[in-house]
């Protein structure tokens, strides 16, 4: 399908692989590094001092030259990849965290970040290579199982994503950012009435980001109940944005409609 929508509008990030890409998360990393708290090793990220997010480049910019200065640090590497990764810089944060892991290959900060960055450039085998490392059977991360799940619904076997969805909420009963994930996976999966059910279960939930009502308003649209997705759309997005998010998926799913109709009911109507 060759459609564009509304340029202000792709900020949102409506469509379910979009916002599956989103539930992978981006990677950025403080100074902690215990396992049972160290973010790096998840979706969620604690801040750093210099971030800034409005400026990915400048953080690129700051952050390669403490990783230069000292290519053994693993902090540094980390969140130079992550502004790497912001900025469009793929290949290149895979690069700089594949060495990073070289040089720490027990950190399973870096082997969290390094898995992250390579399902980002689309190399999904190794990232859940690289992720079973990040984490054991003993001491599992839900944070790093809600990511391998996310990779495992991006290669289409979404019944494998329920499932490590599930051990991490064994972990962190009715965490939001999970919850989420498993909502999109219901969804990738067709079954949107499990899948709403499971996201309006996560948005009730305390220090649900915005994402995760965006992603409900997805799957409402999805059921063909466009007025009801643009007021749960509206509460994080200005009206207009979520106005051209729900015009948007009404023409998706119009030309999908379209695609699988046959040739002479498409033409039903037409003179």
């Amino acid at each position: 399908m060759n459609v564009s929508p509304p340029s202000r509008a792709r900020p949102a990030r409506l469509l379910a692989s979009t916002a599956l890409l989103l539930a992978v998360g981006l990677v950025t990393v403080g100074c902690q590094t215990t396992q049972s708290q160290d973010p790096a090793t998840s979706a969620m990220a604690a801040v750093p001092p210099s971030r800034d997010d409005a400026d990915p480049r400048g953080a690129a910019s700051a952050w390669g030259e403490r990783h230069r200065a000292n290519p053994n640090d693993p902090v540094a590497a980390i969140n130079y990849a992550q502004a790497l990764r912001a900025s469009g810089q793929r290949s290149q944060a895979v690069a700089v965290l594949e060495q990073a892991a070289l040089n720490n290959p027990k950190n399973n900060a870096v082997l969290g970040a390094y898995g992250r960055a390579l399902a980002d450039a689309g190399n999904y085998q190794q990232a859940l290579d690289v992720l079973n490392q990040a984490h054991t059977p003993e001491r599992p991360d839900w944070r790093i199982l809600s990511v391998q799940g996310a990779v495992l619904d991006q290669m289409g076997r979404h019944d494998e994503a329920q499932r490590y969805y599930a051990t991490a909420l064994k972990i962190v009963p009715d965490e939001p950012s999970v919850l989420s994930n498993l909502g999109l996976s219901y969804a990738l999966s067709k079954d949107l009435v499990r899948a709403e059910l499971t996201l309006r279960k996560a948005v009730s939930r305390t220090g649900a980001e915005p994402r995760v009502r965006q992603n409900l308003a997805l799957v409402v649209g999805l059921q063909g109940r466009f007025a009801e997705a643009e007021t749960i759309a509206r509460a994080d997005l200005p009206p207009d944005l979520a106005a051209a998010n729900v015009a948007y998926l009404r023409q998706m799913l119009a030309q999908q409609n379209q695609l699988h109709m046959p040739a002479s009911a498409s033409k039903a109507g037409r003179s």
